[in-house]
């Protein structure tokens, strides 16, 4: 018969531990046990050693409670672990390369191609759109403002009707292809079919006799009819800008991208915009420079256009391909970030609510100011520029070989300024950066009329220079409108939004609303309504310039005025939202800091609660170890 002793050993190995006991089985220990029931706990597989046999001789008493030393800060440490559940291998870091996710590399490294793509694209369709209007025989830079005004916003507004009734019947991947695709076509087919053919299909003859007719005032808009297909590529062109870049590749972006992976690389792909810019601007170049090693009675532009239009079809294949590649390889369904976004309660205000608004706040009235004088300006002096700029070039290769390098310059000047632009901001403050586009636009824009007006005087001194006054007006207009461009994206626009800021919160949301109703649009159709106005008052765009040019002074002066008043409104309000913030850090870290002061109460209680709970368990692992024993005895005998 075996001592009860013994037969406790056995039977504890054998019993479960309840609870807290059953995960510390380890740590509790008896006074008298010797390291021979410890290899009782080896794997049943295992041959058992012999159980340990005390002589009956020896007198053992056994203590009516065995006292148990528990360790409670390994159980206390034990049960913070279990609190936190444990990684699981679904849940385990992500490779990485140069400090990013591989999984993240896998969808920005195709994005950042195709946004190339898009812009070395959208480049080349911008140059090409003007160089073919504006060269067109019977047709010149005048039909440039009533083209954007009675063609291209017309056929904008159709199409994002027509887009808006595709999104509600197509999935998004088979919306994407029925958009992009016909671009692909049209530009395709343009330049092997539509333009060899332009003679065939141009009225040529009904154009001369409404020119007759309508009286040279309305050159611009017989030359739509004139030349119609150069106007419809026009159109398509800017509808890529519009269209592929900011619908479908941003709509695309945002969809699979998640806002951390946004905020780290979408300013890259603003870098990446300007460097396709570049290249692109140097490949139309090349291609408009052809015609120089082809001989007498070829058609030079005809070939550099299909040359163009080719490299054109090619990159769209190559965006569907990226698409169609990320949509099936990389983008998983269940993977893509699904973020429950509520709708904000942007107030949709009328034009009377709109002007209410602009109205009530001198504040809201100068921001008004700055964004309708930069539309206007900007459009006053570019179709006026391009007007001089086919009496330079006439020839279109000529003409798309000059646009290459504007094009280029412009990538350069825009990636320098976004790189400048911070500094700027950060040392000389908003006053200085929003003063600096009207400030150049200004000198420029007088240099510019000032060589057209009054260029004859000057031309001994040019032509020391190898220049004629003409061609110093095509390279300061040029200036003009990089740094116009550059300007816009590095100094203007953040300029723009951090006025905004200071505001109030009703008047943040109305302000932009009204902004974005009234001074938008016309900002960017007050140019093209003003010259359509001047060129048929005055006969031609030519006797127009005079007035085109006092226009341009006057409002680029109130462009200055409403910088200074809005500084004056702004440094104040600025420096007191700064305070504010500053006092929300000081409330937020005394906070902290009690916190953390009393935060050892809680803490031992916390812990204090820890102890009795392991407390319990142990006491009831120890009446369970104790009854168990006597059971057993009663068994034996």
């Amino acid at each position: 018969m075996e001592s009860g002793l013994v037969a406790s050993h056995r039977l504890r190995l054998r019993l479960p531990l309840p609870s807290a006991a059953a995960h510390h089985h380890h740590l509790v220990r008896h006074p008298l046990a010797t390291p021979a029931p410890l290899r009782l706990s080896l794997p049943r597989h295992l041959p058992r050693p012999t159980p340990l046999r005390l002589p009956a001789a020896l007198p053992l008493r056994l203590p009516a409670a065995l006292p148990l030393r528990p360790c409670i800060p390994p159980l206390r440490a034990s049960a913070a672990a279990a609190a936190s559940p444990a990684p699981d291998a679904s849940s385990s870091v992500s490779p990485k390369f140069l400090g990013v996710e591989t999984r993240t590399l896998k969808k920005i490294i195709p994005l950042g191609l195709m946004f190339f793509c898009i812009l070395f694209n959208y480049t080349i369709l911008r140059d090409t759109k003007d160089v073919l209007v504006v060269t067109a025989k019977g047709s010149s830079a005048e039909i440039i403002p009533f083209l954007k005004t009675w063609v291209n916003l017309p056929m904008a507004v159709g199409f994002m009707l027509l887009y808006t009734k595709l999104a509600d019947v197509l999935s998004k991947e088979t919306l994407f292809y029925a958009v992009i695709f016909p671009f692909i076509a049209f530009f395709g087919a343009f330049a092997y079919v539509l333009y060899p053919m332009r003679d065939a299909i141009h009225p040529t003859a009904l154009a001369d006799r409404l020119l007759a007719a309508l009286g040279p005032s309305f050159l611009g808009p017989v030359a739509i009819l004139r030349v119609w297909s150069f106007c419809l590529f026009y159109v398509m062109a800017e509808l890529w800008g519009s269209v592929v870049i900011s619908v479908l590749f941003w709509g695309f972006a945002n969809q699979i991208t998640t806002v951390e992976e946004a905020k780290e690389f979408y300013p890259l792909f603003g870098l990446g915009a300007n460097v396709a810019l570049i290249f692109s601007g140097r490949t139309v170049k090349y291609f408009s420079n052809m015609r120089k090693s082809l001989g007498p009675g070829v058609d030079g532009w005809a070939i550099s256009l299909k040359a163009m239009m080719s490299i054109v079809v090619v990159l769209g294949f190559v965006i569907a391909g990226i698409y169609w590649g990320v949509n099936k390889f990389v983008i998983d369904s269940s993977a893509v970030p699904r973020v429950e976004r509520k709708k904000k309660d942007k107030p949709k205000l009328g034009l009377g609510e709109s002007m209410k608004v602009l109205l009530s706040s001198r504040y809201v009235r100068d921001l008004a100011t700055l964004v309708v004088a930069y539309g206007i300006s900007i459009n006053l002096v570019e179709v006026t520029w391009k007007s001089k700029l086919k009496a330079q070039f006439p020839s279109p290769n000529e003409y798309s070989s000059f646009m290459g390098d504007f094009s280029t310059a412009t990538g350069i000047a825009t990636f320098t300024m976004m790189l400048l632009g911070r500094v700027i901001l950060r040392k000389f403050g908003w006053g200085v950066a929003a003063t600096i586009t009207p400030a150049v636009l200004l000198l420029t824009g007088v240099g510019f009329f000032s060589l057209i007006l009054f260029g004859e005087p000057l031309t001994p001194l040019m032509t020391k220079f190898g220049m004629t006054p003409l061609l110093a007006a095509v390279y300061v207009g040029a200036m003009q409108n990089i740094f116009s461009k550059s300007a816009k994206y590095s100094l203007f626009d953040p300029c723009k939004e951090m006025a905004y800021i200071p505001l109030d919160e009703d008047m943040k949301v109305k302000g932009k609303a009204a902004i974005d109703v009234v001074c938008n649009p016309l900002g960017k159709s007050g140019g093209a309504l003003i010259q359509q106005f001047m060129i048929l008052s005055f006969g031609s765009l030519a006797n127009s310039t005079p007035y085109l040019g006092g226009i341009l002074l006057v409002i680029v002066l109130a462009w200055l005025g409403a910088v200074r008043s809005l500084d004056s409104q702004f440094s104040p309000l600025a420096k007191q939202e700064l305070e504010r913030e500053k006092m929300l850090k000081a409330k937020t870290v005394e906070t902290t800091a009690q916190v953390v002061g009393t935060g050892n109460g809680p803490l031992q209680e916390t812990l204090a609660s820890e102890n009795s709970a392991n407390g319990s368990a142990i006491k009831q692992s120890q009446e369970l170890e104790i009854t168990t024993p006597e059971k057993s005895g009663q068994q034996s005998q």
